[in-house]
């Protein structure tokens, strides 16, 4: 038997890094946004509590190490602290994007304040409302999903509505963690559509439902991951479902959106416009 063609990803242009005395995820979400305006292909790393010297000091190894591998300088966004524990990392092979330097220091001149240099403290979650409004968000997203229950929707923020594998669950996960938004989502069914109207449960929060919607291939496609060669994942149903799905949503006035070529985070942030919610991002 010939030997399979054995296909490798391209390697990656440049080895970035993460690097944090908390979580690494502002760290990591700035560097993202940032990143993305370049068209390469970059290895990703988090170095997460990097809290001490010695983790200071590990960390610069390992950015001096992909260096040697590399022959090339990572990139490195940081949002260390305390001074001594940067000093140290900005002492590597890396290119360095200091974020606590970059913006805080000039804050401080500005606003004639000095700030609290206290580590992990977009995170302190012990006098923290806002957390407690995210867990409850998540467990209300949670117990809402896929139409599990009709209690208690009074009290959701949003309904999201649209057919099975349409973005509707992880966009209300992401709305309930990033927002505290209390997220329920709801799926139109084949038999919904056969009745012409709305299921029951809903009628009685119309204002509070947003659609969902998706082109019939990447519906099949995302479908055919789920159950392959099975009649809900056919071409011809999901185009069934999609056109019944949005036709429905047009007649009811319900405001809805495609999500194929959207991300989640552009997705929930045309919601929370649409709800006029005040909830902030943590």
């Amino acid at each position: 038997m010939p030997d399979l063609p054995v296909h490798h990803l391209p390697a990656a242009d440049r080895t970035v890094f993460f690097v944090s005395d908390g979580t690494g995820i502002t760290a990591e979400t700035f560097g993202h946004s940032v990143l993305t305006q370049f068209e390469l292909r970059f290895k990703e790393v988090r170095l997460p509590f990097i809290d001490t010297l010695d983790k200071a000091y590990e960390a610069v190894r390992e950015i001096n190490d992909a260096y040697e591998r590399d022959g090339k300088r990572p990139i490195v966004f940081s949002t260390l602290v305390k001074s001594e524990l940067s000093s140290v990392v900005r002492h590597s092979k890396g290119m360095h994007m200091d974020l606590i330097q970059t913006f805080v220091e000039p804050l401080e001149q500005e606003l004639g304040v000095k700030s609290t240099h206290t580590i992990g403290r977009s995170h302190n979650i012990a006098d923290s409302d806002e957390y407690k409004n995210r867990i409850e968000a998540i467990n209300f997203s949670l117990a809402h999903d896929d139409g599990q229950s009709n209690q208690n929707l009074a009290s959701a923020d949003v309904i999201l509505v649209g057919v099975s594998r349409s973005g509707k669950t992880p966009t209300s996960l992401y709305l309930a963690m990033q927002y505290g938004v209390k997220a329920a989502n709801y799926p139109l069914i084949p038999e919904d559509f056969e009745r012409n109207k709305l299921p029951s449960g809903l009628l009685p929060y119309k204002k509070k439902l947003f659609g969902l919607s998706i082109t019939p291939d990447r519906l099949a496609e995302v479908r055919n991951e789920r159950r392959p060669g099975s009649k809900y994942a056919a071409l011809e149903q999901c185009r069934y479902e999609v056109n019944e799905a949005e036709k429905m949503m047009r007649r009811e006035g319900i405001n809805w959106m495609s999500s194929t070529t959207k991300s989640i985070e552009e997705i929930a942030t045309m919601i929370l416009q649409e709800i006029k919610s005040d909830k902030r991002a943590y």
